[in-house]
């Protein structure tokens, strides 16, 4: 199991920088342009994941996260939400890359944001919520940006993996 979660760790970097890459190229108007999405914009949508991503990792580690709600806005500029994104990106790497198969067997607790209530669950599931909730929301900001500038990189994880396997 660790090996598929480490996997998913790698990709959740490899397609956050592309995604960071592209949308700085955008004018600040346009990363805030309110187009429909869920969040919004693209700045509020990549917000949104690392905030996310801030509160599962310490629920993952047996912390409390930080009180956020689930639409904070961590960094209102872009290019420190960027490299906010990869040093966390890169916490995530080390946080997957130190647990054992024992850890990932065992259950986590923790407290809900949106209807206040304490749950019990396999750090497995967690953790398979984190990068698909990762993936979904990643899937959002991309359909943004391809609208804002037109196209957008690949995210796709068989490219990722095509890439490593060439290394």
């Amino acid at each position: 199991m660790k090996a598929h979660f480490a996997m998913f760790a790698r990709y959740n970097a490899w397609a956050n920088r592309r995604l960071h890459a592209a949308a700085a190229a955008l004018p600040d108007a346009d990363l805030r342009a309110d187009l429909g999405a869920f969040f919004g914009s693209l700045h509020a949508t990549l917000n949104h994941l690392l905030v996310t991503d801030v509160i599962w990792l310490a629920r993952l580690r047996g912390q409390t996260p930080p009180p956020w709600p689930l639409d904070h806005v961590a960094h209102d500029a872009f290019a420190d939400l960027s490299a906010a994104r990869e040093a966390l990106d890169d916490d995530l790497l080390r946080f997957v890359g130190a647990l054992g198969e024992h850890e990932l067997a065992g259950p986590i607790r923790y407290r809900t944001i949106t209807d206040p209530a304490y749950v019990e669950q396999p750090m497995t599931e967690a953790m398979a919520h984190l990068f698909n909730h990762q993936t979904h929301h990643r899937g959002q900001a991309h359909a943004l940006l391809t609208r804002l500038a037109g196209a957008a990189p690949s995210l796709d994880l068989i490219v990722m993996q095509r890439e490593e396997a060439a290394r």
